[in-house]
């Protein structure tokens, strides 16, 4: 997106200083220019941004206030104005395309390794052939969840080339169940508190898939790629939530999750922290067709639930291989 931002610095202070920030572009989530949650993103025109802008202050009325130039005299802004098109047209620019070479296999692509802004992507490994057991509960999200909450916007984005370091933002504004706060949940194996990505890389490194469960339309708002990478970088297998929003749970399919939803909704309450969830019935995945869920408490219980899916016969492929990318690399 392109466009305007009316912004100006904030005073020294703690996260939750409330703020307002205009913007031209229609991406006025909560946070999104400086990861404060109260730092609220307001949308207008080019022409009214700029204004305030100016202003430095929400109460200037461009057509009836005046601004100091430097002598300290008022002025007015002039009414914005100019041609909607270019009278003589767009210059046609220059044509810079240049085609792939028609065998690619010899073209290296050179990263510096020591770049913290971009890095090469690795294949994410194929499916292994059987049911996923004893997935390691990483985190119950409670509530709304967008792909802002997911992924982090604001100076995160400086990563968006680097799929290793964006991946530190993963689910930090995401509100954990078992104790109400953000970017604080168990780690399983040390018993301690701490980050969502840290203790996702600890599972990583100690060879346990984990789960995500969510609430209702997990996923929505911007169709951020990474939203769905981080969670696959990290060890992730699955998220399984009350309902999705369309693209993320697409998404999460092209990088060989799986997004699946409880099948009574209800089932959402079942789960508890420390939980580990079997998914069954992979060897046999098919369209339409429900999978199986076990859940397995901290005292021994469990509950056994069923899991909806809305793979076709392409995604299951992609899953199968491990990626869509994967998938086309195949073919």
């Amino acid at each position: 997106s392109s466009g305007i931002n009316a912004e100006w610095p904030l005073r020294p202070g703690p996260k939750g200083e409330k703020n307002t920030i205009v913007t031209s572009y229609n991406r006025n989530f909560t946070g999104r220019n400086d990861a404060n949650p109260n730092t609220h993103g307001f949308v207008a025109s080019p022409e009214i941004v700029t204004a305030l802008a100016l202003a430095g202050t929400l109460k200037f009325d461009p057509e009836t206030d005046s601004l100091l130039d430097k002598d300290g005299k008022p002025f007015k802004l002039d009414s914005p104005y100019g041609d909607e098109l270019p009278a003589q047209g767009f210059d046609p620019g220059e044509d810079t395309y240049q085609p792939p070479p028609a065998d690619g296999s010899a073209v290296a692509v050179d990263v510096d390794p020591d770049s913290n802004r971009l890095e090469l992507l690795t294949p994410f490994q194929r499916w292994d052939g059987n049911d996923y057991h004893d997935l390691q509960l990483l985190i119950k999200v409670k509530g709304k969840c967008t792909t802002d909450h997911i992924s982090a916007a604001g100076p995160w984005l400086k990563f968006r080339g680097h799929l290793n370091n964006i991946s530190n933002n993963f689910l930090i504004t995401a509100v954990n169940a078992e104790n109400g706060e953000m970017n604080q949940i168990r780690n399983e194996v040390t018993g301690e508190f701490g980050p969502v990505p840290g203790t996702a890389r600890d599972y990583k490194a100690n060879g346990i898939g984990w789960v995500v469960v969510g609430d209702e339309n997990y996923g929505e708002g911007s169709s951020r790629e990474h939203a769905a990478l981080e969670p696959r970088h990290l060890g992730g297998k699955a998220v399984i939530v009350r309902s999705f929003a369309r693209i993320h749970e697409t998404n999460l399919k092209k990088q060989g999750m799986l997004p699946l939803t409880f099948a009574n909704p209800a089932d959402y309450d079942k789960i508890q922290p420390g939980d580990k969830i079997s998914i069954l019935g992979l060897k046999s995945f098919a369209p339409g067709v429900p999978l199986k869920g076990k859940i397995t408490h901290k005292d021994g219980s469990s509950d056994e639930i069923s899991l909806n899916h809305t793979f076709n016969e392409n995604q299951i492929g992609w899953f199968k291989a491990g990626s869509a990318l994967n998938k086309m690399a195949e073919v």
